[in-house]
């Protein structure tokens, strides 16, 4: 049995390599999901590869990066292998994933479309377990002065203080802002509570003269606007 186990083992260190040499030979972009996630776990358990450990890990988050990226530490835990280091390693390239599209510059960043909210959103909100508020605070040219998170709540939502709101926008002297949170679900339909928030925090901004540009609702790789769909 000790032998068996031995063979095991040296087997398994001969495939965790094999993902190493492959970037090193053939280049990063040449690698499969799986094999960037065995090289970022390097090492599997007794019974699988960390190729073989994160070919599983993925295929039971439906092989989509995304819904894998949602996983808490302990949820990462619960797979045999992955200890709290490991998972928080894991979590960790997630967020320098997040980070890699936050250099850029906000005073060149312009937000004239929904769409190109939802670019800077998207990497925000697409893929967390939870309800986030965001806005975005903009110049009278459409710059982007700065994005915000005003609440942080739970699977169902989150509560969203009007005056927080107003009070941002007056301090930083944005002349137009865009609201945004996530559906964790994925479902992009407004509900009645995303309605009736939209229009205080509309009704609150213009006794300011700010205008509201548009309520962006994120879903993993789609959004819903608002002003796109004439319900602001």
């Amino acid at each position: 049995m000790g032998e068996d186990y031995k063979h095991l083992s040296i087997k398994s260190l001969a495939e965790d390599d094999r993902p190493r040499e492959k970037l090193l030979n053939n280049g990063r972009h040449t690698l499969s999901d799986a094999e960037l996630l065995a090289i970022i776990m390097a090492s599997g358990n007794k019974n699988e590869t960390a190729l073989q450990l994160a070919q599983r890990m993925l295929k039971e988050n439906n092989n989509n990066l995304n819904d894998l990226a949602k996983l808490s530490i302990n949820d990462l835990k619960k797979y045999r292998g992955v200890g709290e280091v490991k998972a928080i390693t894991i979590a960790a390239a997630f967020e320098l994933g997040r980070r890699r599209t936050d250099t850029i510059s906000f005073d060149k960043l312009e937000v004239r479309t929904s769409n190109a909210a939802y670019q800077i959103l998207q990497k925000r909100l697409s893929d967390l377990p939870h309800e986030e508020f965001w806005v975005l605070f903009l110049t009278r040219n459409l710059k982007l002065i700065k994005d915000v998170c005003i609440s942080k709540g739970g699977i169902a939502g989150t509560v969203v203080d009007v005056r927080i709101v107003c009070k941002q926008a007056l301090e930083l002297n944005a002349s137009s802002i865009i609201i945004a949170h996530n559906h964790p679900s994925g479902n992009l339909d407004p509900s009645c509570a995303d309605e009736k928030i939209t229009k205080q925090i509309k009704q609150a901004l213009n006794l300011f003269d700010i205008i509201l540009n548009d309520h962006i609702i994120i879903g993993d790789q789609d959004y819903f606007s608002f002003n796109d769909n004439g319900k602001l």
